[in-house]
């Protein structure tokens, strides 16, 4: 977490009205904030997080406002000004009714008969409009208070609530906050709730949670021939909320943000020429060496790859461990909410973590690559050949054999399966998706759904239950010529043994209203769709039947004589595999008899 404001950042302006106002820190710029004005954006860098500015009055001559700090001791010599609303015990005892012999003496203290009209207040628009250009919000309030004729008629917490809006309208004030995942879930459920499916801060987090998604270390995963995982984590992740479900899966990973000292360049050197696959990197264009131009003449490797290049800032060879794998429907990936983040997939940036540890690759690729043009190699030439172009076609040449080769990569990976878990939010149906992304998690990986309704997710929990397991077992034990891929998918659409444990959950925050008789949610937070989180574990099936070994009858005692015993453990019932004695060792018994249990 940045500890301070960089050029080029994305954060957040709390405004007095409680609303989040989202901008991009430039240098010598002018940042807008609408009706409380302007001020340079220069003033803000270098500064702290978390603290309250205000705007002062413009003096003659500038373009601008400037900013002042409003000191912890200013803003809390306010709250105890007000109590915030908090009734103190005197102000409880005014408001609970006096009972003597069984009967009220006096009424609770209310706003029942306070009439709310402006003609309480003495001062007019125009006179207050002059005040706000010759007076700072503190006076203007304070002349606000003195001239309302009804303001010993409220109660406290009216008074507090009132107090509020006037700070609100006329106090130039605001706290700059990072830029985090939680505040900007609050921020897009205000503007764009559709954009991100209408995802609540906890059903983030609850998401994450039942995923595990975590760092593991940064140890490198190591496979075989057959694709087996020897160590490290990889996610599949299918995210069709603009990018919001990989900024928090990679926020738990560590790979969110760069690294302070890379960013600030403490060594000497990038974030990208330390970590992205130990190679330096730089703007000209690299091209092959030796040992790869003698393959580009004519060796290359099977499935028409191409010869692999010196890894590039632009298309370096990805991570193989801690990374996040996005499918996305389309031929570009939707992940611009990545952007506020430091990273934008149209314009990535080399030194941010996520160019090496993020994957994309299209539903397309993942099913079909063959038909994909980018995994498809581009026609090799000769060095002779090469040596003759511009340098603008060389340059066009080497970045499609770098783009191709990642590709390839990243398609072949994904392919070998052995993903550490599934996380999907899509509007989409997951019953379909499930058959060609389930194969590819590793046993005892977790699978995670979000879905805004509890619909498509109640029917998933159906496909996999306990009792349509046993049916799906039962069915393929009778005959042994079917197959999970060849039984009637009307009646089993998806193979419930491959899922154990399906449970739907849910959770809200709800904001409550905490007063003495006054306890109630609050009534003005916002509605929509509840969300809904699928959680599972991917199992993998026993092949073959399976043989109960052991005697699961009568568990009495059995006495046998000498010279031996005439059963042993799991014979009872015509079983086969069971305990029993040998003829030697029943040879062995003398006098005591044998008690077998």
């Amino acid at each position: 977490m940045p500890s301070h404001i960089k050029p080029n950042t994305w954060l957040f302006l709390r405004l007095p009205s409680n609303s989040l106002k989202c901008i991009e820190i430039k240098p010598n710029t002018i940042i807008d904030i609408g009706r409380l004005g302007a001020f340079n954006a220069e003033l803000l860098l270098g500064r702290p997080y978390y603290y309250t500015y205000q705007l002062l009055e413009k003096n003659e001559g500038e373009a601008s406002s400037r900013p002042r700090i409003v000191p912890p001791s200013e803003l809390n010599a306010e709250v105890a000004g007000t109590n915030d609303g908090v009734e103190t015990p005197e102000d409880i005892e005014e408001t609970i009714p006096v009972e003597e012999g069984g009967g009220i003496l006096a009424e609770p203290k209310n706003n029942r008969l306070t009439v709310d009209s402006t003609s309480r207040q003495t001062l007019t628009q125009r006179e207050i409009e002059d005040l706000k250009e010759s007076f700072a919000g503190q006076e203007v309030i304070a002349k606000i208070l003195a001239h309302h004729a009804a303001l010993d008629e409220k109660t406290v917490f009216s008074k507090a609530k009132y107090m509020v809006r006037k700070r609100s309208k006329y106090l130039k004030r605001f706290t700059v906050l990072p830029m985090e995942v939680g505040s900007l879930i609050e921020y897009l459920l205000e503007k764009e709730p559709g954009r991100i499916m209408e995802m609540r801060e906890e059903t983030v987090g609850l998401v994450g949670a039942w995923s595990n998604v975590h760092w593991s270390g940064g140890e490198e995963a190591e496979r075989d021939g057959s694709g087996e995982e020897g160590g490290g984590v990889r996610w599949l992740v299918v995210d069709e909320t603009g990018g919001l479900v990989v900024a928090a899966l990679a926020e738990r990973m560590r790979i969110l943000r760069k690294d302070d000292e890379a960013e600030e360049g403490e060594h000497g050197d990038t974030y990208g020429e330390r970590h992205v696959n130990g190679h330096g990197t730089g703007d000209e264009d690299v091209e092959m060496t030796s040992e790869c131009a003698s393959t580009a003449n004519g060796n290359h490797t099977t499935n028409g790859a191409s010869s692999i290049p010196t890894p590039h800032r632009d298309h370096p060879i990805p991570a193989t461990s801690n990374t996040l794998t996005a499918l996305h429907p389309a031929v570009q990936p939707n992940l611009s909410l990545l952007k506020y983040f430091g990273y934008d997939t149209n314009i990535p940036d080399p030194t941010h973590p996520l160019h090496t540890h993020l994957k994309t690759l299209s539903w397309l690729q993942l099913l079909h690559p063959t038909q994909d043009p980018t995994y498809t190699a581009p026609p090799l030439a000769s060095p002779t050949e090469i040596a003759t172009w511009k340098s603008g076609k060389r340059s066009t040449y080497w970045k499609k054999h770098r783009r191709h080769r990642r590709c390839q990569t990243i398609v072949d990976e994904t392919r070998s399966g052995s993903f550490s878990g599934l996380v999907i939010a899509s509007p989409m149906d997951p019953a379909p998706i499930l058959p060609h992304t389930l194969p590819l998690i590793r046993g005892g990986g977790t699978v995670t759904i979000y879905s805004p309704t509890p619909e498509p997710l109640v029917n998933l929990i159906d496909l996999y239950s306990k009792d349509r397991r046993a049916a799906f077992i039962s069915l393929l034990a009778s005959d042994p010529t079917l197959t999970p891929e060849n039984v009637n998918k009307d009646d089993f659409p998806l193979d419930p043994r491959l899922l154990l444990a399906p449970t739907l959950q849910t959770s809200r925050a709800r904001a409550w209203q905490v007063l003495p008789g006054r306890t109630h949610p609050v009534m003005t937070s916002r509605g929509g769709s509840e969300g809904y989180v699928f959680t599972a574990r991917k199992v993998v099936p026993l092949e073959g039947g399976v043989d109960a070994k052991g005697n699961f009858g009568k568990r009495g005692k059995r006495r046998g004589g000498v010279g031996g015993v005439e059963k042993g453990i799991g014979e009872g019932g015509g079983g086969s595999g069971g305990l029993a004695l040998s003829e030697g060792a029943a040879a062995e018994v003398t006098g005591t008899p044998v008690e077998v249990v």
